[in-house]
């Protein structure tokens, strides 16, 4: 009779959660007024039609296990047009299955922060498309800002930037951001003949010291041909995982920063002029377990790139190359697999790498493995070579040997190959190449 009692107490003091809402929105005025009063688990659905000039704020407080979801009521139906933009003001906020279609604002179209002041943490923008849209007169402007902290980018389709400014940009102010961008499709940009055509950058040049630990995980980049960087790392300790590069003009350049990890990643260049793998500059990079085929670049461009330090380099310069690991890759019909001593002519960058190891790595090819401008000091062990590849003169810790490789559209040494053991293994977490259609909003 006691427990019972007891327990009764306890269940008149324990507060009962509201049920979950739905509130609806056929207009901004509609949608303003019904944010205002989501609580968390509460969902807003955006009615189907044509958002023309849409300022949407999403003005609300979700927690970790109840976010607020603004939704479209039909994904891919709500269609965000002219001037507008959206803007995630608050914590544990979902954003999901909106289409922006030629959609545009001075600022970003879409941004992780109410303004300066208050940036947003724990919220998603997910199975939403950003097509094509681009500024009259070509004005500078960036589509999707990631601030705050913990902010997720996921199974969205982004393509069609033509204007200065890059796709998708991670700013940093001194705190780790742990923001995660995943399963997306990053569709053709083409050249723009300048910089600031990235396709990601993450950080810049005046945080790229500070620590940002972004994951970039499992994304399509199909044809991203904005300029030579199509992910420009200007942080530290990021890690990029599980991406596609098809026909990509360009590398993923670890350009400021220290201590990021790229792994897994699939490089498929099917020998579109200028295709690049990694290029690595500044500390403790490591680049293991990626897979290079048909890549047509040269030099920056290479499959991978060891670029030259600058003597008391400023943080926008070129910081040395120290301790890099570049273990476990495959390099398969690169026109130049590996280039040690690259040099910005402009810069005068001359300090040669130093304590880079190179490792059970595999090349297989027609032209020699590895170009060398400035050394340094490399360390090669255990490393195979074709001797279609093979460079001259011979490099001790590159062994030449006679081998085959099957399979499509990754070729790998059979088990009972003498280069069975070395280069890149799909045991490595990698299933395979992913397909555009792989990634995206599931409604495309």
């Amino acid at each position: 009779m006691r427990f019972c009692l007891a327990a009764l107490q306890l269940a008149a003091l324990t507060p009962v959660s509201a049920p979950a809402a739905e509130h609806h929105a056929a207009s901004v005025a509609e949608f303003n007024k019904v944010i205002a009063l989501a609580k968390p688990g509460d969902t807003v659905f955006l009615e189907a039609g044509e958002w023309k000039d849409a300022d949407l704020v999403v003005a609300a407080q979700g927690t970790a296990d109840l976010p607020v979801t603004v939704q479209a009521r039909h994904p891919g139906k709500t269609v965000i047009t002219g001037r507008s933009r959206l803007r995630f003001a608050g914590n544990h906020l979902v954003v999901s299955g909106l289409f922006f279609k030629g959609a545009w604002h001075k600022e970003d179209l879409i941004e992780f922060r109410r303004d300066s002041k208050k940036p947003a943490h724990d919220c998603r923008l997910t199975q939403c498309a950003v097509v094509d849209c681009n500024a009259p007169e070509n004005k500078e402007t960036r589509w999707i800002g990631l601030y705050g902290q913990r902010n997720r980018v996921d199974h969205c389709w982004v393509q069609g930037k033509t204007s200065k400014g890059t796709t998708l940009v991670v700013w940093l102010k001194g705190i780790p951001a742990d923001h995660r961008i995943d399963h997306n499709h990053f569709g053709p940009r083409p050249e723009l003949k300048q910089n600031g055509g990235e396709t990601i950058r993450v950080g810049d040049s005046k945080t790229s010291m500070q620590m940002s630990r972004t994951v970039v995980e499992a994304n399509c980049f199909e044809r991203c041909d904005g300029e030579a960087e199509i992910i420009s790392n200007k942080s530290c300790g990021n890690i990029y995982r599980g991406n596609t590069f098809r026909s990509c003009s360009g590398s993923l350049t670890l350009r400021h920063g220290n201590d990021c990890l790229v792994t897994g990643n699939f490089f498929l260049g099917e020998h579109a002029k200028g295709t690049g793998g990694v290029r690595v500059i500044g500390e403790r990079h490591r680049v293991i377990g990626n897979y290079f085929q048909d890549l047509a670049g040269d030099e920056a461009r290479a499959g991978l790139c060891l670029v030259n330090g600058l003597q008391d380099s400023p943080l926008n310069g070129y910081f040395q190359v120290r301790g890099a690991e570049v273990t476990g890759n495959s390099w398969v019909n690169c026109k130049l697999p590996v280039f040690i001593g690259q040099t910005d002519e402009d810069e005068g960058n001359s300090l040669p790498v130093q304590g880079v190891v190179l490792s059970r790595n595999l090349f297989s090819g027609r032209t020699p493995a590895v170009k060398t401008a400035l050394a340094g000091d490399v360390i090669w062990k255990e490393n195979i070579v074709h001797p279609d590849a093979a460079p001259q003169p011979a490099i001790n810790g590159l062994e030449v040997v006679e081998f085959v490789l099957k399979g499509e559209p990754v070729r790998l040494p059979p088990a009972d190959s003498p280069a069975a053991g070395h280069g890149f293994a799909l045991s490595d977490g990698a299933q395979g190449p992913l397909l555009p259609s792989q990634t995206g909003p599931e409604w495309r």
